[in-house]
């Protein structure tokens, strides 16, 4: 079902954990499928610093969690935006077409996080 880079990353999975010093974390959950991730960033003048996250779900939503925070990792909130869920899955080297959506849920968690970290600017 998923091709080995797939499971090499969700064997391996960087960034897995708790950030404790975030101030942007985004929750994203899909209904259909029970899968629910949470990114974690760090953000220091407008440049993501450092990014984690926590995943329940399977292989492709943990391998694809994985991918997405290493690609945020020292780009400005801006640059993390533009990356798109079809970025992480061309890095993965493809996604069975029924997990795609977990690429999606990376996206969207980014997103969430960034809008989360925005907010609390806002409230400064």
């Amino acid at each position: 079902m998923y091709n080995e880079k797939v499971l090499k990353v969700f064997q391996n999975p960087s960034n897995a954990g708790e950030l404790q010093d975030a101030n942007g974390v985004g929750t994203i959950g899909n209904a259909s499928c029970g899968d629910i991730m949470k990114i974690y960033l760090k953000i220091v003048d407008d440049v993501i610093v450092d990014a984690k996250f926590k995943t329940f779900g399977c292989a492709a939503a943990i391998a694809t969690a994985s991918v997405a925070t290493d690609m945020v990792i020292g780009k400005t909130v801006d640059e993390a935006l533009k990356i798109k869920n079809a970025d992480v899955v061309d890095f993965l080297g493809g996604l069975p077409p029924q997990k795609i959506h977990c690429s999606v849920l990376a996206e969207e968690a980014i997103h969430a996080a960034v809008e989360d970290y925005r907010n609390r600017q806002q409230a400064k």
